[in-house]
C-alpha cells in the first residue's frame, strides 16, 4: 500500500499521524494503530470536503463529522489542531490527562469540534444516523424556496468492530430504510481488531450486507489514495436515496513495525518503533514539531468558514424577514431554548377523577407540549400503541419528512443513539419502549447523560402489574438501575397530575430524563392537586399530612395511592402517617437538607414503598418495602399481592417498625 498524494496532502496526512503517535507515546496511553492507517481518510475530510468554520464550531449548517470508532480520539484531536479548532498543541500533549480537553475517547462539550461522545463501539454510528435524520427533517421544514438553509452531510469512520456491534446493524438497516442519503460512512477496514485477525470471528461480507439494508457500497482499494478517497466521498455525495458506505482498506498501524498487527491498537508503539516509524515514513520531525508547510492549513480552513457562514448568516438575515415564524423557530433549535409558551397547553390539562394509566396521561402531556414545541420528534420501538408515546404530525418516511413519529421498529439500542444524534443536532427528541427493554438501550442511556443530552426516554409497563406476560417482561431492578446513571433524572409520577407536572419539569430541566408509566390505571389525586403541583418541583413533597405522625410513608408511582390507603388503615388503628411521594429521588436529593428535613422530620420513622429492588432505598427510609425477587405469571393485581403489596401486610411491618 502506496502513498498517491501530492506534497502538501502528505504532509498533512503525515503530520495527523505523528501529532497522534506523540500524544499516544506522551500518555503512554492509547491507540496508534487506527491513526496511523486512517489519517489519509480523515485529512481528506477536513481538508478536502467538509464544509465547516474552525472558528465557529456551533455553526449550525456545517457538515458533521463522528469518529464512531472513538478509541482513535488522537486522530481526531490532531485534525482539529491541525484545522484551527481551539485545541492548542499543549492539549496534545495532555491527551488523557487529569482536566486536558484531550480524553480517551471524544467527549462532546468539552473540546471544540467533537460532535459527539463515542468509543463504546457503534454508538458513533448511531448518533451519525441521528445526525442525518435530523437535518433531513430540518431542511424539509426550514428550507424555503429561494433560501436554502440547511444542507449538509454527516460523515462517520467506522471500525470493524464499530460493525460487529448489533447495534451498527440496528442503525444501518433504518437509515437504509428512510433513505438517509447525506449520510457517508467511511469504514476503516483494516480486518484487525483488538485481539488479533477478524477473521478469527468477522468474516461475512460487509459490502453485501450494506447493500441489502439499502446502501449505496464502493471500495477504495488503497487506503493512502487521498485522490480516490475524494473522489469516493464525491461520488457518495451524489447518492441521494440512500446513505452511503465507502470501504477503505487500510493498514493498522499502518509505517510502523507493528503495521498490519493487534499490537499497534491499543498500546503505545514505544520509543524505538517510533524512531523506526519516523524513518519508514521520512518525517524528519520531533516530538509534536510540524514542518512549516502545514501552518497556512488552520488559516485557509478559517477563511473558508468566514466565507461559508457569512453567507449563510445573510441568508438567514434575509429569512427572518421573509418568513419571521419559522425563523423565530430555528433560531430557538439553534439556541437550544423552548418557545416562551412552551407549557401553556401542559399547563392546562385537566383530567377527570377516577382511574388513569400514567402511560395514557403521558400521551396527552408530550402532546400538549409538541404543540407547542413544533421540533419535538421521537418514536418507539415498535410499541407505539403500548407506551403510546406519540405525538401529533404523522409518521415520517421518505414520503413524509415533515412526520414527527420515527417507526424505529424493535430496535431499541440503535433508536437510543440514534434520537441522542437528533437531539444533537437540535431536535428535541424522545424515545420510548417498556421499562424492562431499557436493559437492551442502556449503553445509550448511559451516553444521553454524560454527554448532557435533553433525550426524553418513554417506559411504560413499570411493574409487576405487567402481570401475566410473567417475570420476563415485570421489571424489578430496572427503576434501581436507571437511578445508578450519574445525572439521569429518573420520573416515576404517581398519578396523571404527576405525570404532566413531571414533564414540564423534564422537558423544562433539558437534561437526560427517564419517565416511568405505568400500564394499569391508578386513581388521579384529585384532592391533592394543589400539592401536586407545588410539590413536584421539589422531586419529592408531602402529599397528604397527619398531625402527631411519626412514620412517613415514602413512595412513588402506582404505590403512592397504596400508601394513600395505608395511611388510612394506620389512622383507623390510631396510628397517623404522613404520605410523602418522591416522583424524581434526584431532584429530591438536590433540595436543601432544610426543604428535606421539613418533608421528612427528624424522628419520624420513614418507610420507603416501590415495587422495584429496595437497595438504593436504605439511605432514606428505616424500612423498606419492595420486591427483591423475580415476579410471577398471574393476573397483575394477584402478583402483587402475592409479593407483599397488600394494605394488611404493610400496615403490619409498620407497627413492627414502631413497636
Amino acid at each position: 500500500m502506496s502513498a498517491t498524494a501530492t506534497s502538501l496532502d502528505q504532509l498533512i496526512v503525515n503530520s495527523l499521524r505523528f501529532l497522534s503517535v506523540d500524544a499516544v507515546e506522551a500518555a503512554n496511553s492509547g491507540h496508534p494503530g487506527l491513526p496511523l492507517g486512517a489519517a489519509p481518510m480523515v485529512a481528506t475530510l477536513y481538508g478536502k470536503v467538509m464544509k465547516f468554520h474552525p472558528g465557529r464550531p456551533d455553526w449550525f449548517n456545517r457538515d458533521r463529522f463522528v469518529l464512531s470508532a472513538g478509541h482513535g480520539s488522537a486522530l481526531l484531536y490532531s485534525a482539529l489542531h491541525l484545522f484551527g479548532y481551539d485545541l492548542p498543541l499543549d492539549e496534545l500533549k495532555r491527551f488523557r490527562q487529569w482536566g486536558s480537553k484531550t480524553p480517551g475517547h471524544p467527549e462532546v462539550g468539552l473540546t471544540a469540534g467533537v460532535e459527539c461522545t463515542t468509543g463504546p463501539l457503534g454508538q458513533g454510528i448511531g448518533n451519525a444516523v441521528g445526525f442525518a435524520l435530523a437535518e433531513k427533517w430540518l431542511a424539509n421544514r426550514y428550507n424555503q424556496e429561494g433560501t436554502i438553509l440547511v444542507d449538509h452531510f454527516t460523515y462517520a469512520v467506522v471500525s470493524d468492530g464499530d460493525l460487529m456491534e448489533g447495534i451498527a446493524q440496528e442503525a444501518a438497516s433504518l437509515a437504509g430504510h428512510l433513505g438517509l442519503g447525506k449520510l457517508i460512512a467511511l469504514y476503516d477496514s483494516n480486518d484487525i481488531s483488538l485481539d488479533g485477525p477478524c477473521e478469527k470471528a468477522y468474516t461475512e461480507d460487509v459490502a453485501g450486507k450494506f447493500a441489502a439494508m439499502g446502501w449505496s457500497v464502493t471500495t477504495v482499494a488503497d487506503g493512502n489514495d487521498t485522490a480516490a478517497i475524494e473522489s469516493a466521498v464525491r461520488s457518495a455525495q451524489e447518492v441521494t436515496g440512500k446513505p452511503s458506505l465507502i470501504i477503505v482498506r487500510t493498514v493498522i498501524g499502518f509505517g510502523s513495525p507493528l503495521a498490519g498487527t493487534s499490537k499497534s491498537h491499543g498500546s503505545p508503539l514505544g520509543a524505538e518503533n517510533v524512531v523506526k516509524t519516523r524513518a519508514e515514513l521520512g518525517w524528519n520531525h520531533g516530538a509534536f514539531e510540524l514542518p512549516s508547510e502545514v501552518a497556512g492549513v488552520a488559516v485557509h480552513a478559517h477563511a473558508s468558514g468566514d466565507k461559508l457562514v457569512s453567507d449563510w448568516e445573510a441568508q438567514l438575515e434575509a429569512y427572518r424577514a421573509s418568513h419571521p415564524d419559522l425563523a423565530a423557530e430555528l433560531d430557538l433549535i439553534m439556541s437550544g431554548a423552548l418557545p416562551e409558551d412552551a407549557f401553556d397547553e401542559l399547563d392546562g390539562l385537566t383530567f377527570e377523577a377516577g382511574k388513569v394509566a400514567t402511560r395514557d396521561a403521558g400521551k396527552s402531556a408530550l402532546g400538549a407540549l409538541a404543540n407547542k414545541i413544533p421540533w419535538i420528534v421521537g418514536g418507539t420501538a415498535d410499541l407505539a400503541s403500548s407506551t403510546k408515546a406519540v405525538v401529533p404530525g404523522g409518521d415520517f418516511s421518505g414520503a413524509n419528512l415533515s412526520g414527527r413519529n420515527i417507526w424505529f421498529g424493535v430496535r431499541e439500542h440503535a433508536m437510543g443513539a440514534i434520537v441522542n444524534g437528533m437531539a444533537l443536532h437540535g431536535l428535541r427528541g424522545f424515545s420510548s419502549t417498556f421499562l424492562v427493554f431499557s436493559d437492551y438501550m442502556r449503553g445509550a442511556i448511559r451516553l444521553a447523560s454524560l454527554s448532557h443530552i435533553p433525550h426524553l426516554f418513554v417506559f411504560s409497563h413499570d411493574s409487576v402489574f405487567v402481570g401475566e406476560d410473567g417475570p420476563t417482561h415485570q421489571p424489578i431492578e430496572h427503576v434501581s438501575s436507571l437511578r445508578l446513571i450519574p445525572g439521569l433524572r429518573v420520573y416515576r409520577p404517581a398519578d396523571a397530575l404527576e405525570t404532566a407536572a413531571c414533564y414540564r419539569e423534564a422537558v423544562s430541566s433539558g437534561k437526560a430524563s427517564a419517565m416511568i408509566l405505568t400500564r394499569q390505571n391508578v386513581p388521579v389525586l384529585t384532592e391533592h392537586a394543589a400539592a401536586v403541583k407545588s410539590g413536584v418541583s421539589r422531586g419529592g413533597y408531602v402529599l397528604k399530612d397527619a398531625e402527631g405522625a411519626k412514620v412517613a410513608l415514602l413512595a412513588t408511582g402506582s404505590e403512592v395511592s397504596f400508601a394513600l390507603n395505608v395511611a388510612d388503615a394506620l389512622s383507623a388503628q390510631g396510628m397517623a402517617a404522613r404520605v410523602v411521594s418522591i416522583p424524581c429521588l434526584e431532584v429530591f436529593a438536590e433540595q436543601t437538607e432544610e426543604y428535606r428535613a421539613s418533608v421528612v422530620p427528624a424522628g419520624t420513622k420513614r418507610v420507603s414503598l416501590e415495587a422495584g429492588r429496595t437497595g438504593l432505598w436504605g439511605g432514606w427510609s428505616d424500612l423498606q418495602i419492595g420486591i427483591d425477587r423475580f415476579g410471577e405469571s398471574a393476573p397483575g393485581d394477584q402478583v402483587y399481592a402475592e409479593l407483599g403489596f397488600t394494605v394488611e401486610k404493610v400496615v403490619a411491618q409498620v407497627k413492627a417498625l414502631l413497636g
